[in-house]
């Protein structure tokens, strides 16, 4: 019985040192820096790649147009991105006039409601020409006063409009200056609801902005905000007649945007002057599925009227020709696997995510190319899960960043820890088949 019992002792015992030392040379192979030299981290080396062709600085080369504008400042953007196409002293900040009341607009009518009625106070029936002709006292619609403000750019409604919806004139010019913000406008500054030429008594900086913050304000306008479709309809409208609420008042309004009849693409604007600022217009036109807004600011002194209708034609056209949909995105871009420290399996698999659409298509010049940055590192430490993000996809045309998507891994990979090793010894030792 003895004999016996020293015989099962010794063999469990030469087979404990058997699986032992198969566990410590799995272990030794699954964790590379168990033999007391550090494991390199690999997050820090990042794999990058680009389109053949494209500069590797990825600058974009300064547009020029075959003919010469009037404006001192001009922009043409594509509505969609955002993307300027093309400026002119883009950034220069400039007094804006009636172009102003895009703004006023949009916010009258995110802020408020159609059939509100609006008082007319005595600052806001001050107000000098353009206007409408409203008393102090009177009620209004504010629907009615939106299409006196867009259609003929009455001052004293734009006021009106302001006072009601912000509360005072000063009050809704913050609000003009948050939401320019908002929409991204660094060198914009509200004063006035109607445009009229004034300093901010707090800082003396002008009532201005640049082309290139119009242009995104007029963006936000048919693009993006929740009103986008009322706002185009009011800017839109040939004419529009009201009452005041006694109904003592009748008026009517006609559409002064001369630039909706001078080319069929033509889609909205606003047009704008003062002494200061010359004659401005922010406009937009659409052909399918091409939308384009192009701003001009100082456009002409008088009797120059119609230099920022051949500014606009000139735009206008020049981006309906020269500008098409391109396909940028790959959808057949494959990544080299990567390897996993401390896993289950040596690597993993690498996929872009959220692009449900598998398609990015971009407005673009024959000729231009993308240029498509590829980030993700060369190694990576498990746990590693499936849809991690682990990279990115930076897709550029010249400096501007169209769009940028995820690189996740395609698989989870489970770390490799010492009871799961012995696990799977044990495993294999019990069945070795």
């Amino acid at each position: 019985m003895e004999r016996k019992r020293r015989w099962i002792y010794g063999f469990a015992r030469n087979m404990g040192g058997a699986i032992l030392g198969i566990c410590l040379a799995a272990l030794a192979a699954v964790f590379p820096g168990a033999d007391g030299k550090e494991a390199a981290a690999g997050l820090d080396q990042l794999s990058c790649g680009s389109q053949p062709g494209i500069p590797s600085d990825g600058k974009e080369q300064k547009k020029t147009i075959p003919f010469v504008l009037h404006a001192q400042s001009a922009v043409l953007m594509d509505a969609e991105t955002g993307r300027i196409l093309y400026e002119k002293d883009g950034e220069m900040k400039r007094p804006m006039a009636s172009t102003t009341k895009i703004m006023t607009c949009i916010l009258a009518l995110e802020e408020g409601n159609p059939e509100d009625l609006v008082e007319v106070s005595a600052y806001a029936a001050s107000m000098p020409d353009v206007q409408l002709g409203i008393r102090e006292g009177e009620e209004y619609y504010l629907k009615d006063l939106l299409y006196s403000l867009m259609l003929e750019s009455h001052n004293d409604s734009a006021v009106a409009v302001a006072e009601h919806i912000g509360g005072s004139a000063e009050a809704f010019a913050d609000l003009m200056n948050q939401k320019a913000r908002d929409i991204g406008c660094q060198d914009t500054c509200f004063v006035t609801s109607n445009g009229l030429d004034r300093m901010r008594e707090s800082d003396q900086t002008p009532h201005s902005t640049t082309a290139a913050d119009l242009a995104r304000i007029m963006r936000y306008c048919i693009q993006t905000s929740p009103k986008k479709e009322e706002f185009l309809e009011l800017t839109r409208t040939a004419s529009h007649s009201f009452d005041d609420k006694s109904g003592k008042r009748s008026f009517y309004c006609g559409n002064h945007n001369a630039f909706l009849n001078m080319m069929p693409e033509a889609l909205t604007g606003k047009t704008g002057f003062t002494g200061a600022a010359g004659y401005c217009y922010i406009g937009a036109v659409r052909e399918g599925e091409k939308t384009f807004i192009a701003a001009l600011l100082g456009c002409g002194w008088p009797p120059h009227k119609a230099y920022k209708w051949e500014d606009m034609k000139r735009l206008s056209r020049y981006a309906l020709k020269e500008y098409e949909y391109r396909e940028l995105y790959d959808s057949t871009k494959t990544f080299p696997k990567i390897q996993v420290e401390q896993g289950v399996k040596d690597t993993v698999s690498l996929e872009i995510r959220d692009n449900s659409r598998n398609s990015l298509r971009v407005l673009v010049q024959e000729g231009e190319q993308p240029r498509v940055r590829y980030e993700y590192p060369k190694k990576l430490t498990a746990p590693v899960k499936q849809g991690d993000p682990v990279g990115k996809a930076d897709y550029y045309l010249g400096e501007t960043l169209l769009s940028s998507y995820p690189v996740c891994a395609a698989e989870s990979v489970e770390k490799n820890t010492v009871w799961l090793c012995l696990r799977k010894c044990l495993s294999r030792w019990m069945n070795p088949s």
